[in-house]
């Protein structure tokens, strides 16, 4: 029982949030996916699949902050229960209209709409349900159940719809939303901080102003949310390039990389996510990112360059040892940078949203998670369209490059700055 996961698991409430987001993850990410399949098969033009994107980026930069300064002045288990439920109504009006490209981006929008408010309910539940000492393991321990639901839901996403069809999926996608409100709603939180009525007096537009000073005002909140917004961006860009990397550099299909690449960078962060709060739960949070940085940075960089490792004169003694099924390949050395991807993101993505719990009330924490969704939004836009370009005009292999030594540029200043 010394074990902080076991401490924070034996949590009913704890436990019962958890499955929630995993059932609320699995089908969000299983329903943008499956969306982002369907679309295309119905109007065959990457144009309309551009469409069900900006639905899903849109709700974001219009509600982000707006939903997280409401979040804050209402019952979080009641938003996550709500949210929940109103998403597989959402689902469901799917099974009819999938057919026609206006209802689903109506529905995509307005589905996406409501996980804006899911989103500052869901981790600043944690803080109302486990003591500050778990805090590091049980976020750790969201983390995993968050990336292993991401995890399924790409993984399955095309499988599914080939298995049971577009019809039966959105009816599969509705009965895991009803789960996770069914186990949003066994939550049993401890009574809100009595700060929320002062909050509630205020207009939205003085609440907001109020959290938006606290975020200027505190260093580690700020930098936590850079951090946040950072990875974001980060895993958004990796999604434009990674065709391009997989047919340039891989030379593989582009439908096998999601396999290659997604699995073993989940598991990466599954993996730093269970370090962490097994064992680093003690450390110094800046320093465990600093970490994830530097090694974020450098694995970038080696992306591009499994080629020439693989071409090296003892890779080929190597493989003279190894069976033929086991020969060390371009393939084998990304799989295994994208490990170490996955797992230097755990090292950030944990400390940075433990940080912003520590540091926040529960007067402020929803509008500070509304920010960021909003803030990850609106900064993802001009990376994510120019990722692209410059990919076009300069190579995969050297934006990486590029994506990495600024990274390390961003490691650094803060190594020089604290």
């Amino acid at each position: 029982m010394n074990n902080p996961f076991i401490k924070v698991l034996s949590n009913p409430s704890f436990a019962f949030l958890l499955l929630s987001e995993f059932f609320s993850q699995i089908s969000v990410n299983l329903l943008s996916f499956s969306l982002l399949l369907v679309v295309f098969s119905v109007a065959n033009s990457n144009t309309a699949v551009s469409g069900v994107a900006l639905s899903f980026m849109l709700p974001s930069l219009f509600f982000g902050v707006l939903a997280g300064v409401l979040v804050d002045r209402w019952n979080k288990k009641t938003v996550l229960f709500t949210s929940n439920l109103a998403r597989a109504v959402l689902a469901f009006f799917l099974v009819f209209a999938y057919h026609s490209l206006i209802p689903v981006y109506i529905i995509s929008f307005l589905s996406f709409t409501a996980t804006q408010f899911f989103i500052p309910a869901e981790t600043p539940m944690i803080p109302l349900l486990v003591p500050k000492k778990l805090l590091f393991s049980a976020n750790a321990l969201f983390s995993v159940i968050m990336f292993g639901s991401i995890l399924i839901a790409y993984a399955v996403s095309g499988p599914l719809i080939l298995l049971v069809g577009k019809t039966n999926l959105f009816v599969i996608l509705t009965i895991f939303f009803i789960l996770a409100a069914i186990f949003a709603f066994l939550i049993r939180a401890k009574d809100r901080d009595k700060t929320i009525a002062q909050a509630q007096s205020l207009g939205l537009f003085r609440d907001a102003q109020n959290a938006f000073t606290l975020i200027a005002k505190t260093k580690k909140i700020y930098k936590a949310l850079f951090l946040l917004t950072f990875l974001q961006t980060l895993i958004l860009m990796i999604a434009v390039i990674g065709p391009g990397y997989a047919r340039d550099i891989l030379h593989i299909k582009v439908e096998e990389f999601s396999i290659l690449f997604v699995i073993p960078a989940v598991l990466g962060m599954a993996t730093g996510a269970i370090l962490i709060g097994n064992f680093l739960h003690t450390r110094p949070k800046s320093i465990i990112t600093k970490i994830g940085l530097i090694i974020m940075g450098i694995t970038f960089i080696l992306f591009p360059y499994g080629s020439k490792v693989s071409s090296r004169e003892f890779i080929h003694t190597l493989n003279t040892y190894l069976p033929q099924t086991f020969e060390v390949n371009i393939i084998h050395i990304m799989v295994v940078l994208a490990y170490v991807l996955g797992f230097s993101f755990a090292l950030v993505f944990v400390p940075s949203n433990t940080i912003i719990q520590e540091e926040t009330t529960d007067e402020f924490r929803g509008k500070v998670y509304g920010a960021l969704s909003t803030l990850a939004g609106a900064a993802s836009i001009i990376p994510v369209l120019a990722v692209g370009t410059l990919s076009d005009i300069f190579g995969v292999a050297k934006v990486l490059t590029g994506i990495g030594i600024i990274v390390l540029v961003i490691a650094f200043a803060r190594l020089v700055g604290e």
